[in-house]
């Protein structure tokens, strides 16, 4: 790390990006509780009053496309007329099955899809992750935690944007932190700084014994106006936020999303397999930052390349910490979904906040020291 400064931002669960991701992974989640071999490869759209399926699913039950993109956006609090878009919203679906191309690798354990994955952890935060994008997310986080319970003049959609201070690698101190949050107009403007200050952001920075910036140290709505939010205003479409999906910023992606595919196809679980041996050589000591990186073909059951990078922070000889990468997961594409148990349906939680980081996921858990 070495900028001075590091800025990671998260989007709230009802932004329309996050929209289309938790609709498509709910229907991923859907076909896996049907039969966990299901093929899912879907794409959601949003925009005012209107909601767009496409893409193909191999699946062998019918799936109620309908209940539940319902489902999702009644769950996200869009349920004001003036929002124009709830579940009554025009739902079209333009859905077929898998490609038989696509299917021939993929039915003989090959990666369904080529492209290069990243996995990254640091031992600045508890969960091995940056501090930067950790701290945007909890207030992503928290800001819809506030929307349903204390400040209900919130309303769905919102950002966060944390400006992190570095001294030789390590994080000292927040800069500056930046919120976007539609609400009620009715409401004065220094009253919800005020309360998101007092309600997201304190309590965050003392969690993470972080210094207290001053409350003028914080921006609310840019322009000073935000009423509306949601896919009325800005159309949404699965996989456009990869990067709040991942590491703020602070590592390498890859070339693709990780949301409505399931896990024949590496741009997901290779990138789960690469978080989980980075997260393990920083948990094991064998170095204090760690990335991963791995490739596959469409068709190949295992990465045509893999490497390791410590950027430095090393304790132990490359060969030793290879050997330990290298034999923690079997990175052919049966192996990763076989080892990490991805045949679940588990994906709809990944699609706010964030994938890595939390302990629920299989690709979170340590290996026994």
């Amino acid at each position: 790390m070495k900028y001075p400064l590091f800025v990671s931002e998260s989007v709230c669960a009802g932004h329309p990006d996050k929209v289309c991701d938790q609709i498509s992974d709910s229907i991923l989640d859907e076909a896996l509780k049907i039969d966990p071999k299901s093929r899912v490869a879907i794409e959601t759209l949003v925009t005012a009053n209107r909601v767009v399926l496409a893409g193909e699913i191999t699946c062998p039950k019918i799936i109620n496309f309908e209940e539940i993109v319902k489902n999702v956006i009644e769950s996200l609090s869009f349920n004001q007329p003036i929002y124009n878009f709830d579940k009554n919203s025009l739902i079209s679906t333009y859905v077929h099955q898998q490609s038989p191309d696509i299917a021939i690798g993929a039915d003989n354990g090959g990666a369904g899809d080529q492209g290069m994955m990243f996995g990254y952890a640091v031992n600045e935060t508890p969960q091995m992750m940056p501090l930067p994008i950790v701290l945007a997310h909890e207030l992503t986080k928290r800001m819809d935690e506030l929307q349903e319970n204390e400040l209900k003049y919130l309303r769905p959609d919102g950002k966060s944007e944390v400006t992190v201070c570095y001294e030789n690698g390590k994080p000292v101190g927040i800069d500056k932190i930046v919120l976007a949050k539609p609400f009620d107009l009715k409401i004065d403007t220094q009253k919800v700084k005020s309360d998101l200050y007092k309600f997201a952001i304190l309590p965050i920075l003392e969690k993470y014994k972080l210094a207290i910036i001053s409350e003028d140290k914080i921006i609310l709505n840019g322009t000073g106006r935000w009423e509306i939010g949601g896919p009325a205003t800005d159309t949404g479409v699965t996989g456009r936020k990869i990067v709040v999906d991942t590491y703020g910023g602070t590592a390498r992606i890859g070339g693709g999303c990780f949301s409505g595919k399931d896990p024949t196809k590496v741009d997901r679980s290779g990138a789960y397999a690469a978080r989980y041996i980075a997260k393990n050589i920083v948990a094991h000591g064998l170095a204090d930052r760690c990335e991963v990186q791995i490739a596959y073909a469409i068709g190949y059951k295992d990465p045509i390349a893999k490497s390791i990078d410590t950027f430095g922070t090393a304790k132990k000889d490359k060969k030793v910490i290879e050997d330990f990468a290298w034999n923690l997961l079997d990175l052919s594409v049966g192996g990763i979904i076989d080892g990490l148990n991805l045949r679940q349906p588990i994906y709809r939680d990944t699609a706010k906040y964030g994938h890595f980081g939390y302990e629920q996921y299989p690709w979170e858990k340590i290996l026994n020291k």
